[in-house]
């Protein structure tokens, strides 16, 4: 029996030597709480955007400080341009700016909104915006209605942050693509022998 005791004894103080062992390795262990958000680049996305809309584009410049562009996306199944460009924001919450030529401007500002309710205006960089929120779907937009165009800027993001985003927007102008320049028919040697046959003659 003592010699069971013994045993039972050694055992159970080897097992807590090994328990005390890895807690102590899991708590000097740096562990990585780095969060990995999937990040896009919408350079592209935004040139094609000032080719193909018909009015000046939106973009954030620059993009608000520890935000990550995510998604962006112009679908080119429609008769109207749109394009929406996602982020994680700061606070690690959703935010998206929508932009379109859509027709009734209200219908797509509804849509993105989830809402055709205002519930104010606020001014944003010398600029008005309507406000609209759904507190059931936790969603928060500003609208801004623009010759043209209708900007959306909406998400699960507060006010602050929603705020933050539409004061980087910046208008980019649209690139027209143009055919390259033909020389003049005056400079070529052919018409420059003609014109002078005619001055001869």
């Amino acid at each position: 029996m003592g010699r069971f005791t013994q045993g039972f004894v050694g055992y159970a103080f080897a097992l807590l030597v090994c328990l005390a062992a890895v807690g102590l390795f899991l708590l000097v262990t740096p562990q990585s709480r780095t969060e990995r958000i999937p990040e896009v680049n919408f350079s592209i996305d935004l040139a094609n955007a000032r080719r193909q809309a018909s009015f000046e584009v939106w973009a954030p410049d620059p993009v608000p400080q520890n935000w990550v562009p995510n998604s962006s996306r112009i679908p080119q199944d429609q008769a109207f341009f749109t394009w929406r460009l996602g982020f994680a924001t700061a606070k690690r919450k959703h935010a998206m700016l929508a932009q379109s030529d859509e027709r009734p401007a209200a219908e797509f500002a509804n849509r993105m909104a989830n809402s055709d309710k205002s519930v104010g205006t606020v001014e944003i960089a010398g600029a008005t915006w309507e406000k609209r929120e759904r507190p059931d779907k936790n969603q928060r937009t500003l609208i801004r209605f623009l010759d043209g165009a209708t900007v959306v800027v909406t998400g699960s993001a507060d006010w602050d942050e929603l705020t933050t985003l539409a004061a980087s927007l910046k208008p980019h102008p649209r690139i027209e693509d143009t055919p390259a320049p033909t020389p003049s028919a005056s400079a070529t040697p052919a018409a420059a022998a003609a014109a002078a046959g005619r001055r001869d003659g």
